[in-house]
């Protein structure tokens, strides 16, 4: 059972990765009501993933792994957990600036965005990007058990 729940929890991280990659794309893109559309559906998916990767990690923390005592005693887990609790809240800030746009995309219409809230939704993603990437690195880091 704990080769399943280490398997999600690394698809699960893979999905996060590709698509906040993918709300990066459609950033880039002129905005028009169907990409208004899909970025609050991709972000939508991005929450569920991120969701699903704290449950399935907590579940192998607590039940599936070496337990809570070596991962709590462990820098890099406690370093990794921190970098995802902090690009979790930095995802909150496109989420609702996405969220502000439902009424205009439910009328059929593009949202109105200053280039300068477009450049700052991306530099938060190119953030979240590297926070995922140094997570990955902890994790290594983490199931290596020392840093040499």
């Amino acid at each position: 059972m704990a080769v399943i729940f280490a398997f999600l929890h690394h698809l699960f991280f893979v999905a996060l990765f590709v698509t906040l990659t993918i709300e990066m794309v459609l950033l880039r893109q002129p905005l028009t009501v169907e990409n208004g559309k899909r970025l609050l559906t991709v972000d939508g998916l991005y929450g569920g993933f991120a969701g699903a990767i704290l449950v399935v990690g907590l579940l192998r923390v607590f039940f599936f792994e070496k337990g809570f005592a070596y991962y709590w005693a462990s820098h890099a887990f406690l370093t990794k957990f921190g970098i995802f609790i902090i690009v979790g809240a930095l995802s909150i800030i496109p989420t609702l600036e996405f969220l502000r746009w439902r009424k205009s995309l439910r009328e059929g219409k593009v949202p109105e965005v200053a280039p300068e809230t477009i450049r700052k939704l991306r530099r938060i993603m190119h953030y979240e990007l590297t926070g995922l990437a140094l997570m990955l690195f902890f994790a290594a880091w983490m199931a290596k058990g020392r840093f040499y």
